[in-house]
This record gives structure tokens, sequence and C-alpha cells, in this order.
């Protein structure tokens, strides 16, 4: 049994974006999209280049640049676990309203060489997060290392102890496992308490490992994975009841970064269709056996896309709706943009960036 044709959703959360420096070339293209799809919250990610957002100053800062593209927006904002960061910072962040404070392991991923490597040097702040109800988000990998067999495939799984004792150590820690790709990582989330959830990407509800291997527009961190991963993540959606709510890791490179003569970089663009994504993937996996009947109902739809994340995070209800009406919307072959810059010095600078599923049907989103 297929989806509905139509859905009048609340305005979705985005739990987990990339929106790149701003001011700049691709935070100007890809931060007006994020309404296109829905959606009018956000939480920002902090690693930045070639400075992550390491203080309240710099998170504030950061969120004023992205008001100045959309203001129609919420930017929920976060730091970067770094050795500079005090408790006095986390006070401060929480008397800022920032939300949450991300840990990257050094060297997993995009901007991770200023990551964690132990996070015993970090005991105290993390109690202060624990004392201030700021989150702890976690890129839940360990760095690929021959050495200890680890690679794309298992880096996930042979973080999940670290995540274990985390939530052991510091029991009223509110902690993220960000972009859940493994059933094992469904599995370990589950386990935990209320103060532990998992956010899933729009674009893991659909690849797998002989996708992102075939096209550098699939490629990510962490990477998808095998077809009984996909199925725990697609049941996770739908069965959430809080666990699991919608975090797409939108990730948007200019096309010469995933094409060029170097190594890829990692991270799939998803940001103005966001919602599309999440539906044809939730109706293809009732076509495939990978979800039973009737499983997608309104109720799993509003509390994945908007009401879970919310609740997690202290905020409010969306106030407004959206409708979503299959077919009709196409997602765009790329989307291309430039910067001009300031003063006379400035340099145009083209950014092109292609979306996930570039050129297909998607669903329609209307504001109402």
């Amino acid at each position: 049994m297929p989806l509905q044709d139509s859905y009048t959703l609340p305005a979705a959360a985005d739990m987990h974006v990339h929106l790149r420096n701003a001011p700049g070339p691709i935070a100007s293209l890809v931060t007006p999209t994020i309404r296109r799809a829905g959606i009018d919250t956000v939480f920002v990610m902090p690693n930045l280049a070639p400075r992550p957002v390491v203080s309240v100053a710099e998170a504030l800062a950061y969120q004023r640049a992205l008001q100045a593209l959309d203001p129609e927006v919420t930017y929920l904002m976060s730091l970067y676990l770094h050795e500079s960061i005090t408790v006095e910072e986390i006070r401060r962040a929480r008397e800022a309203g920032i939300k949450g404070v991300k840990a990257y392991p050094r060297g997993a991923t995009t901007n991770s060489q200023w990551g964690v490597v132990s996070f015993e040097p970090f005991h105290d702040v993390l109690r202060a997060m624990e004392e201030e109800g700021i989150v702890l988000n976690l890129h839940g990998e360990v760095p690929s290392s021959a050495a200890d067999g680890v690679t794309v495939m298992n880096a996930e799984v042979r973080f999940l102890p670290v995540l274990k004792e985390l939530a052991a150590k510091y029991p009223r820690l509110k902690i993220v496992l960000e972009h859940c790709t493994t059933a094992d990582a469904v599995e370990a989330v589950r386990s935990l308490g209320d103060n532990v959830a998992g956010t899933i990407t729009a674009h893991h509800l659909s690849l797998l490992v002989d996708d992102w291997a075939a096209n550098v527009h699939h490629y990510c961190k962490p990477s998808a994975k095998s077809p009984e991963d996909r199925r725990a993540l697609l049941n996770a959606v739908v069965t959430s009841n809080g666990k699991f709510f919608l975090g797409t890791d939108s990730a948007p490179h200019n096309i010469t970064a995933k094409k060029g003569k170097g190594n890829t970089a990692a991270g799939v663009f998803t940001q103005p269709y966001a919602l599309g994504y999440v539906l044809t993937a939730l109706d293809e996996a009732l076509a495939r056996g990978d979800l039973p009947p009737g499983s997608v109902t309104d109720g799993a739809l509003r509390g994945f896309l908007s009401e879970y994340g919310r609740a997690f995070y202290g905020v409010a209800p969306a106030a407004r709706q959206i409708r979503l009406t299959r077919g009709g919307a196409r997602i765009a072959e790329s989307l291309k943009g430039e910067d001009k810059g300031e003063g006379e010095g400035r340099v145009e600078v083209e950014v092109e960036v292609v979306p996930f599923r570039a050129g297909e049907e998607t669903w329609a989103v209307e504001w109402l």
C-alpha cells in the first residue's frame, strides 16, 4: 500500500545541517533553500574552516550572518568541542540560547582536524553541559585505521561503546548520536535512556554502499551501508516514539570538490528537497516490503519530521503547517550561485552544488 498523495503536516525541523561559512558563496546559495523544503527550524553544525565555531561570540556572529540570508528560519546554534572551551563558556552558551556542542573524532570527517582524541580532558565541560541542559552531539565514528581494522563500513559500530560509556558516566547529559547508519546504532540508541536520541538523514533512507561507490554525489561520512542497515533506519523512522528524528546532514560542496583531481569531499546535499526525499524513501520501502503496510502514519511523520526533534531540544512546536503533494516538483540538476565579494579587492566566486537524486520527480511543498 503506497503513501497518500498528499499530507498536511507541521513545518519540519532539521536538526543537523551544514550551511558553510557565512557570509560566503555556498551559504548564500543554500540557506535560502531551507524553507523551500518545508523546514522552518535548523540545528547548524559548527565545523567551519579555516576556524571552527568554538566560542559563544563566534556562534552568535554566525547566527546573525545566517539570519541576514533568511530571517524567517530559526537557527539553533552549536559549538565545536575543542580544548579551548571552558566551563564558563558553557554557562555563557546556555545564557545565549546555544543548544549543543558537537564532538568530532579527530580525522573522521570534514573539518575534524581540530576534533576529539579522548573525552577524558572534557570531563568538567561535559558535567557543565549536563547541568545546563546543553546537548552533546556526536559524530559517531572512529577514524579509519588499517592497523586497527577500521574502515568506513565498521567505523560507526566501533564507536558505539564510546556512546554507551558517555551515557553511563553522564546520566543526565542529553546526547544525540548523529546520522545513524547501522542497525547496531539504532539498537544502541533504543537501549539507552530518554536523554539519548539519534538523528537519521533523508539520504540514508535510500542509499546503499553500492550507490556511493558508483556516484560521488552519494558519498558521505558516515557512509551508507547494507540493505539490513537501511531497513533498520526506515523502521526507526516509523516507530521512533521520540528516540529518532530528522537530521539531514545536508552537506553542500562545490562540484569541483566532488569531482576534482583529489579525494572527493564527503557530503550529500539534500536541503531544498529534504522532506520529499524522506517520503520517497518511505514509499519505496513499502513497495520493497521493508516496511509493513500501514506503518507510515500521520503521527509517525509529524513526530519524525517536526515534533520529536523540537521536543528534545526544548523548542516550541511549529506555528505553521505545510502541504506535501506527490509528484508536484522536480529536483534541479544543480544549484548555481556567485559571490562577488566586497571592497576594492573583491573576487567573483562561482559555485555549483548538485543535489541528491538530481533531475528526479519529487514532492511539492506548499506553506499554509
